[in-house]
């Protein structure tokens, strides 16, 4: 916090910060039991009215009345990372946006369309990176045609947390009533250290989802368009380990290689065999082949709330990013037939 020369706490921003990231103390408000003042970092989105909106690298918005601001002051845009590879946020939104591609796209204006017959919210979304050449009002007119058009409810990915990313276009768009249906963050790492991990002896590598892998794959009746968004991608790499008696595979995974990066995805075991280092195995694989493709880095996506998943890809050295999300059109129903991240 700023401190002046007599000790005192000051606010150094203005309305003139927003879209800054910055740093705020406040009074709690009556009754919250514990510390006195609260601290906010965030970028700032509003301040209207005499009430602040701050949106922290998660996404959640933060409510401040000004009358509670104790001290405040405008820092780094981001956070230095302290370990793994360093990347800007568009970098890695085009990178996950080449390995998962829709059967369907358009540009209006910088922002890109995408739409794959509702298969997962990624291939049936707008990518929003840089001016898409209209008001924002009529840009989102176009997109809710455009995706109206092939009866589907108009999707925007956005995210928060890096610099680079949207926390503005967040609050834009939920100030016109858009839901944020999904959150999830994309974690990267160096690749090597996931090659060390294990010898991953048993894993068959393929350039094709043949039947045993759609077998465990854990969205089930998978349309033409779905198979196509799956096998879309620079270079593209599906992993499995055979399961007993020719039934379903022990564990599957699936990496898309794009020059210095290689993305992780579809990583799911039986699960009766959890625990037993098959999803390990299955990633150290896949990044051998990387790394004789010229890869470096890695990057992966993954819930808030898989936990599992978290400290396995923690133990890799992969680290949290940024945080992504969907925001759904106002009036429409929540879900798509196939949906998901």
């Amino acid at each position: 916090m700023e401190i002046s020369a007599t000790g005192r706490l000051k606010v150094r921003i203005t309305t003139a910060d927003v879209g800054k990231r910055v740093s705020v103390r406040r009074l709690s408000e009556p009754g919250t039991p514990g510390e006195k003042f609260t601290d906010t970092v965030g970028v700032l989105t509003s301040w209207d009215n005499s009430v602040l909106l701050i949106t922290r690298k998660g996404g959640e918005t933060v409510r401040i009345p000004e009358s509670s601001l104790v001290a405040g002051k405008v820092v780094p845009s981001a956070p230095a990372r302290r370990r793994g590879p360093a990347a800007s946020y568009e970098e890695l939104a085009r990178v996950a946006g080449r390995a998962w591609r829709p059967v369907e796209s358009e540009r209006l204006g910088e922002w890109e369309l995408r739409a794959a017959a509702g298969f997962t919210r990624r291939a049936n979304s707008v990518l929003p990176l840089g001016d898409p050449g209209l008001p924002l009002d009529e840009a989102l007119a176009a997109v809710r045609r455009w995706y109206g058009d092939r009866g589907l409810p108009a999707y925007v990915q956005t995210a928060t947390g890096a610099e680079g990313a949207q926390e503005l276009l967040c609050a834009e768009l939920e100030r016109r009533g858009w839901v944020r249906e999904v959150t999830a963050e994309l974690w990267i790492g160096g690749l090597a250290p996931v090659a060390d991990r294990a010898e991953g002896s048993g894993v068959v590598l393929s350039r094709e989802a043949d039947e045993a892998w759609l077998a465990r794959y854990q969205r089930k009746g998978l349309s033409e368009v779905a198979l196509k968004v799956l096998g879309s991608g620079p270079s593209v790499w599906f992993a499995t380990v055979p399961g007993e008696a020719g039934g379903a595979p022990a564990a599957i995974g699936r990496c898309v290689v794009d020059g210095r990066w290689a993305g992780f995805a579809a990583v799911e075991v039986d699960p009766a065999q959890r625990r037993r280092g098959l999803a390990t195995a299955v990633m150290a694989a896949l990044a051998r082949q990387a790394l004789a493709e010229g890869a470096s880095a890695a990057w992966l996506q993954v819930e808030t709330d898989n936990a599992g998943a978290r400290a396995l890809y923690a133990g890799m050295g992969f680290a949290a990013h940024h945080a992504y999300h969907h925001y759904r059109e106002p009036g429409t129903e929540p879900g798509t037939p196939g949906a998901g991240r």
